[in-house]
């Protein structure tokens, strides 16, 4: 993962707790923890969290903008629906 910026096992992050969150928090780091040598979690400050969201929120409403763009009024009701999809 080409964005976190730094990597702790969970021993570590269990013994340098505080330190991990202000790296998060007031240094923007993006600290990968680690279990059994392969990447778990990632700890991100709640700005860098925001700013996915807003994102992600944004990438959701081009999304719809677009199905709507090109929804051409056609339904199809339930019953034609399931009798598609087990044929």
């Amino acid at each position: 993962m080409d964005t976190v910026t730094g990597e702790v096992t969970t021993r570590e992050l269990r013994e340098h707790l505080a330190d991990v969150l202000g790296r998060a928090m007031y240094g923007g780091e993006r600290i990968g923890v680690t279990r059994h040598g392969k990447l778990a979690a990632v700890v991100i400050g709640v700005e860098d969290l925001e700013d996915l969201e807003a994102f992600e929120m944004a990438q959701d409403v081009e999304a719809y903008r677009r199905a709507k763009a090109e929804d051409d009024g056609e339904r199809v009701s339930l019953k034609d629906l399931r009798a598609d999809l087990t044929s």
